[in-house]
């Protein structure tokens, strides 16, 4: 009876959210006959087009997010860790996916493929193929009551086919949909019309077998291919036994071994026998930069998560001794070096370069015998519990054949050489890793920037079809009684595999005020936030607690959740027992328990004397600023006026173009400067963007909506500038080396120098009989310990260039490692097919330049050789130089509350997810003001910085945070102490009444007011004095319970 009426309760929350879907499906866009349609279809579910559905709804656009899997969510939701923070990956996209699910101007549609696209942008028809489910999404709870009857067994696609599941079943626990799906291939009742248990034993009638194939035909204004990639087959390479030794995985099935909800519940062991593993070996470039296989690029991102996995599988299992074979250590990324070098010199991971030509399997131990050359050109062999091919990315289906775009040889999108997002079909943007395998905050910005040019298209059309979400009236709930729920989450085995999660359910249902306790698998599911509403319902909570990770990522959810329940948001509390307890006690379960309990009783005591806060509103200038007038900034400022707003874009510098004046043509061989040439004109010529040449940002004041900048020429005049968004695009420098004789014999010579001589077909080149090239110079150092991502290229790109000009001229490149990541190792493979030479020399070992009888001698040891040093007489010597944060940053910085990491860079909010934010609301950032980085990748990130800062301009009014800082006027004594410490200048003083004021505007919360009054004046909203004492004494008295 309790089950019928969890899953009566249930299905009438899912019904109300239908019900609001169904508002907006009926308003399906037609052809409007010139008029652009209000509403984009997004083309793939993972996290490139999760990310692009959240952005144009937030621009004011219907989204179809259509993709060919049951589930969204795409391989980030299988990946149990993303680099370089260590985070887990499904605790920070199940948010994403939860809000996707709730948004109703957000239509989901699975189990789709695009079969034709047609129109012109504004006007297209997109023609779907729409696969059975075989169970009504809108019925279906996910309560598993089918899974547990079904007597099929398939392999788990989830867990990549390391374990069984069953025909029907929910994808995953975190799944959006949150419905179970039969597969109909298999199913007893479809194929032989046995069977039928499930129809049986579900309650909500939601067992369909009735649905068939069918073709729909969707108009929309714009379309974004977001259909991810393939992973490669790694049977394909039959060396090394994939598929015939249980011991060797891909590295997407040892994810899934690693992951907390995975197979194996996160523990290390084979899958030949269920032994834990001791020594554990990664081969690389398994799929990628292969020819023979037909995939000649890099795929980026597998040297780094192949670290990742080795440090996760330390973390799991600290005996484990991980060994990756590697060709060239790709981590060129934002923090990826120190990511590497730690992994190495902190956490005993071991890096061999060489080539694994076999592996061979013991047959009596199954242990398995790589061989390998190493160096020095020896072949040797090591036996290894268990192998990890780390396999490439390859192109998706359907690129070509369905959406109509051009592909490239290896079957990626073929793209825009400045703009990548830009496909080959007018109305057809592409992003991630299906234009170009790469990471995730790579795919992010390009998702979020291939919003914002989908809403350039379509501005006009703006909240034409959109639906506007109404949230319950709130409850008065002033005269109650505290009524605490308390949530407990297990998140896989994250937080239920240290603490010991149903003692603390059962200690928590003891705590006064709690009168309901329970625990989730997954507390921030689809599912769980829809069990979360019915909670509050039945038992009619006025409280609510949830123990479970960070409420940096997670808090906003089950707020959201607790208001569309009628219950105010703020009173909510949130107990962080999985980083603050679960992962610092996983070698103490007994203690992680008794402290996940301390934290729970101190989050309910907390929560008993919350109370309701309200939120404020303030009107928006709808006007942008952008800082920094090189490639980033001036398409930052281009893309918001060709969204329809005003921009001011300022420039220090005389002139714009910034550092790509010194650059002459791309990886590509496009001319940079037409390019540039182009984008100055286009920038002077828009009317909605007003140029300040020769200024600098003195002052900036102001919150999200409504900043005012003060700008001074070269003679001190001032101009005040009024905006409501701030797109931080300052560039960067190129280091000015001190060694290698730079500066003391002038053929010593940087890579640009070198470009502009064979831009400008410099005679003297021909004559240069050798030319040698140093990599590194003034990255991957201590001083600066981070990789400048472009000098490769740059290196191979003039290589190349050189040796088209005079065939008969002699290059050398001196490297540590070769980071070509992408279709930029094809450039590398044509440099050596051209007759480059490539000395990798070791850090430790550097080369020395010399001036010997007039001419200059490099001697490097050459690492391949074992060091024995090489002489090389050089004509040229080129530098290939770092790239370096601007020094400008340090005084912008405080001026707009924003913080820079070590070496200067600018930090953004979350590596991740908000690749281009800051914390503080309305200022983003792109280009080398965040990271060393391609002209056609700051493109991108500037075209994502302006769809953000649109996503800001685009609204009347933008609602303030309730957890701010108030002064009470009778206690305050006029001493200002919080004036000058308020990091954020929320606090004024009001001369004539002697008083503090709050601009509730430009308070963060962070209560250093509060700390610092004397007089006890400053509150902070949420976090009162008694409250926090409560939560003291609620931990000192846990102590002795």
């Amino acid at each position: 009876m309790a089950e019928e009426k969890k899953t009566t309760a249930k299905g009438k929350a899912r019904a109300k959210r239908v019900e609001e879907k169904d508002k907006v499906k009926a308003g399906k866009p037609e052809s409007t006959g010139g008029a652009p349609v209000g509403a984009v279809m997004v083309v793939g579910g993972g996290v490139g087009g999760i990310q692009a559905s959240l952005e144009l709804a937030n621009l004011g656009y219907k989204v179809y997010l259509v993709d060919s899997s049951p589930s969204i969510g795409g391989v980030m939701g299988m990946l149990d860790k993303t680099f370089p923070t260590n985070e887990c990956s499904m605790c920070i996209l199940s948010p994403k996916m939860v809000e996707v699910a709730s948004n109703i101007n957000i239509e989901v549609i699975t189990l789709a493929d695009v079969l034709s696209v047609e129109g012109e942008p504004g006007d297209m028809r997109v023609r779907l193929r729409i696969r059975p489910r075989y169970v009504d999404i809108d019925k279906c709870t996910g309560c598993g009551d089918c899974t547990a009857k079904c007597p099929v067994k398939i392999p788990d696609p989830y867990n990549a086919g390391l374990d069984m599941t069953r025909c029907i079943r929910v994808p995953f626990p975190q799944a959006v949909p949150g419905a179970a799906v039969i597969e109909g291939e298999v199913c007893r009742y479809i194929n032989k019309g046995k069977c039928g248990n499930c129809v049986k034993v579900c309650q909500a009638g939601a067992i369909d077998f009735e649905q068939k194939e069918k073709e729909e035909i969707y108009s929309v204004g714009m379309v974004i291919a977001s259909p991810g990639y393939k992973p490669f087959d790694a049977s394909r390479k039959t060396e090394y036994g994939y598929g015939v030794y249980d011991n060797v995985v891909t590295s997407l099935e040892f994810e899934r071994i690693l992951g907390a909800n995975g197979p194996t519940q996160g523990h290390v062991v084979r899958p030949s026998d269920g032994r834990e593993v001791k020594k554990l070996a990664f081969v690389q470039c398994v799929g990628s930069r292969d020819v023979t296989v037909g995939n000649g690029y890099c795929s980026s991102v597998c040297c780094m998560y192949a670290t990742k996995q080795a440090l996760i599988a330390k973390e799991h299992l600290s005996s484990i001794e991980p060994t990756i074979f590697f060709i060239d250590m790709r981590a060129y990324g934002k923090d990826f070096e120190k990511y590497y070098v730690n992994a190495e010199a902190k956490f005993g991971v071991r890096y061999v370069r060489g080539l694994v030509s076999g592996i061979r399997e013991r047959q009596r131990t199954k242990n398995l015998l790589l061989r390998y050359a190493d160096e020095d050109g020896c072949t040797r062999e090591e036996e290894f519990d268990l192998v990890v091919l780390s396999i490439g990315l390859e192109a998706p289906c359907g690129l070509k054949e369905g959406l109509g775009v051009e592909v490239n040889g290896y079957g990626f999108a073929e793209a825009d050489s400045f703009l990548p997002v830009l496909s080959s079909k007018p109305g057809v943007l592409v992003c991630g890793a299906a234009q170009e395998p790469k990471d995730i905050p790579d795919t992010v910005t390009q998702a979020t920037a291939a919003a914002g040019m989908a809403s350039q298209a379509l501005h006009g059309a703006r909240n034409t079809l959109l639906t506007r979400r109404e949230h319950p009236p709130e409850r008065d709930v002033s005269g109650e009684e505290p009524r605490v729920g308390a949530i407990i989450c297990r998140c896989g085995s994250n937080i239920g595999g240290f603490v010991d999660v149903p003692a603390v359910v059962e200690y928590a249902r003891g705590l006064p005020g709690v009168v309901f306790a329970e625990e989730r698998l997954y507390a921030c599911s689809q599912d769980a936030q829809e069990w979360i509403r019915q909670v509050v319902d039945e038992h009619k909570l006025n409280r609510l607690v949830v123990a479970s990770c960070t409420p940096r990522t997670h808090q906003p959810l089950f707020r959201e959740t607790l208001q569309s329940a009628g219950v105010n948001k703020y009173l909510f509390e949130m107990a962080n027992i999985r980083e603050h307890c679960s992962w610092v006690h996983m070698k103490e379960p007994e203690n992680a328990t008794r402290k996940a309990q301390y934290l729970v009783k101190m989050a309910v005591e907390k929560a008993r004397r919350l109370e309701p806060l309200a939120e404020g509103e303030s009107e928006v200038i709808p006007r942008g600023l952008v800082i920094g007038g090189g490639v980033a900034g001036m398409n930052a400022a281009l893309n918001l006026a060709r969204s329809g707003f005003q921009v001011y874009l300022v420039e220090k510098e005389g002139e714009l173009g910034g550092l790509a004046r010194n650059i002459r043509f791309n990886r590509d061989g496009a001319d940079v400067q037409e390019y540039l040439r182009g984008l100055v004109e286009a920038v002077e010529r828009e009317e909605l963007i007003t140029v300040f040449k020769g200024h600098r940002v003195v002052d900036v004041s102001g919150f999200v909506g409504q900043f005012k900048t003060l700008v001074r020429d070269g003679e001190g005049r001032e101009t005040l500038l009024e905006h409501g968004a701030v797109i931080v695009a300052t560039g960067g420098g190129q280091y000015q080396p001190a060694e290698y004789r730079y500066g003391e014999d002038g053929h010593v010579l940087t890579q640009w120098e070198l470009e502009e001589r064979i831009a400008e077909k410099d005679g003297s080149l021909k004559e240069a009989k050798r030319v040698v090239m140093i990599q590194c110079v003034g990255s991957r150092e201590e001083e600066r310990p981070y990789c400048s991502k472009v000098c490769c290229t740059e290196a191979v790109k003039n290589a190349l260039a050189l040796k088209e000009l005079s065939p008969s001229t002699e290059v050398f490149v001196l490297y540590r490692d070769i980071r070509t990541y992408g279709f930029r190792e094809d450039l590398y493979r044509e440099a050596r097919e051209a007759g480059v030479v490539f000395v990798r020399f070791d850090d430790d070992a550097r080369p020395e330049v010399r001036e010997v009888a007039g001419a200059l001698q490099v001697r490097v040891p050459d690492a391949n050789l074992g060091n024995e040093t090489v002489v090389l007489n050089a004509d040229l010597v080129v530098l290939s130089v770092g790239v370096t944060a601007n020094p400008d940053n340090a005084e912008l910085a405080p001026m707009l509350k924003v913080p820079r990491n070590a070496e200067g860079f600018f930090l953004e909010a979350h590596m991740k997810l908000r690749p281009v934010d800051f914390a503080t609301d309305g200022v983003f950032v792109c280009g080398l003001a965040h990271a060393p980085k391609s002209i056609e990748e700051s493109v991108a990130q500037a075209a994502a910085a302006a769809a953000r800062a649109e996503s800001v301009l685009c609204k009347d009014r933008i609602v303030t945070e309730g957890v701010v800082a108030v002064v009470d006027a009778e206690r305050c004594s006029g001493c200002r102490i919080c004036v000058e410490l308020c990091p954020f200048e929320a606090i004024t003083y009001d001369a004539d009444r002697r008083v503090a004021v709050v601009n509730p505007s430009l308070c963060k919360g962070c209560g250093t007011c509060t700390a610092a009054c004397t007089a006890g004046a400053s509150r902070l909203q949420g976090f009162r004095s008694d409250q926090i004492f409560e939560q003291i004494e609620a931990a000192a008295s846990a102590w002795w319970d």
